[in-house]
């Protein structure tokens, strides 16, 4: 009997222990389906709002079939010299985000072309290259017959693909815009293409959680101004939701080196006047921007930079100011 009593105390105390060592891994457990089952509820939420959404809302603006698809083009219906106006990285709708420089730009025929991957345009499209870009807003507007020349203007990576559209087609352009925009850094190393990989950016939308994000802290994706309406405010969150990582974003995301290391060396034709917008954001980055900037038009005859004190989307604040400066910079011509 005292055998078996030694041997019944030895064996207790180790399965005890066992057992204490799972409780942390079955709580992780728990605490792993219900996240799971968390993510998995809000996914099959977030299925079932975004198309009754879709569906109840008219979308602004008219789809232009271009190649590999179709863009969205929203326009004021004014009537007088165009302003073609292309957005900055990932602007989920792009035609609403320009609403108060688009409002300040009366009298201008003044329109928003939405990429692949923004706004009403398809979601997916071929390689985000500046040459495709180029390509497929020249056919938009060859087939809305768009008065000639033409404003060419942009936000941030915007840049790039203005840039490149004044070398393509030189003829078809009077003056190029630039809102904060991104310029092509010197260099020389090579830039590899970009692998694929899990888009991170998409799972979080479709599972829902940049909805939720958007319900629960709403300023955090609202833009830093008074100049919309709530009716606006309300579409631009919504198609928020919609559009995070997308292919065509994340494609044009991936290839952002590669764009700017097509484009070093390359400078806007001569006779081209360029207005540069400069955002002073109070960073210590202005000068480096400034002196980009002036590198880059110091064979542009006319060109002219102006600096606003405020963030990045210019737009957002300073519409009137800089349509006032769009205004002057155009009217005095050559």
């Amino acid at each position: 009997m005292r055998l078996i009593a030694r041997r019944t105390s030895k064996v207790a105390p180790d399965s005890a222990v066992r057992k204490k060592r799972r409780r942390p891994l079955r709580a992780a457990g728990i605490v792993g389906l219900v996240i799971l089952g968390l993510i998995l509820a809000s996914t099959a939420v977030n299925l079932i709002l975004e198309p009754a959404e879709k569906s109840s809302i008219k979308p602004y603006g008219e789809r232009v079939t271009v190649s590999g698809g179709a863009l969205n083009v929203y326009r004021n219906g004014d009537e007088g010299q165009p302003i073609v106006l292309l957005s900055g990285l990932g602007t989920p709708a792009p035609g609403l985000d320009f609403a108060p420089l688009v409002r300040e730009l009366g009298g201008f025929d003044v329109m928003v072309v939405e990429g692949f991957g923004y706004g009403y345009s398809d979601m997916e499209a071929g390689p985000r290259t500046n040459q495709n870009i180029s390509t497929e807003l020249h056919e938009a507007l060859s087939k809305l017959q768009v008065r000639q020349p033409y404003v060419l203007a942009g936000h941030s990576i915007a840049g790039f693909y203005l840039l490149d559209y004044a070398n393509r087609y030189p003829a078809e352009v009077s003056a190029v815009i630039e809102i904060d925009a991104s310029i092509p850094k010197p260099g020389s190393d090579p830039v590899p293409e970009p692998e694929p990989g899990f888009n991170w950016g998409r799972a979080l939308s479709v599972t829902g959680l940049v909805r939720t994000v958007a319900w629960l802290a709403p300023d955090l994706v609202n833009p830093d101004s008074d100049a919309y309406t709530e009716d606006e405010l309300q579409r631009m969150r919504l198609m928020g939701s919609w559009n995070f990582g997308n292919p065509a974003v994340a494609d044009e995301t991936a290839r952002i080196a590669n764009n700017a290391e097509a484009l070093r060396g390359v400078t806007y034709p001569d006779d081209l006047p360029v207005l540069a917008f400069l955002a002073d954001d109070k960073s210590g980055s202005l000068d480096t921007k400034t002196a980009a900037t002036q590198n880059l038009l110091k064979n542009v005859k006319r060109h002219e930079i102006l600096t606003l004190e405020g963030g990045h989307y210019l737009h957002w604040t300073h519409a009137k100011p800089m349509a006032d400066a769009i205004r002057a910079f155009l009217s005095r011509g050559d």
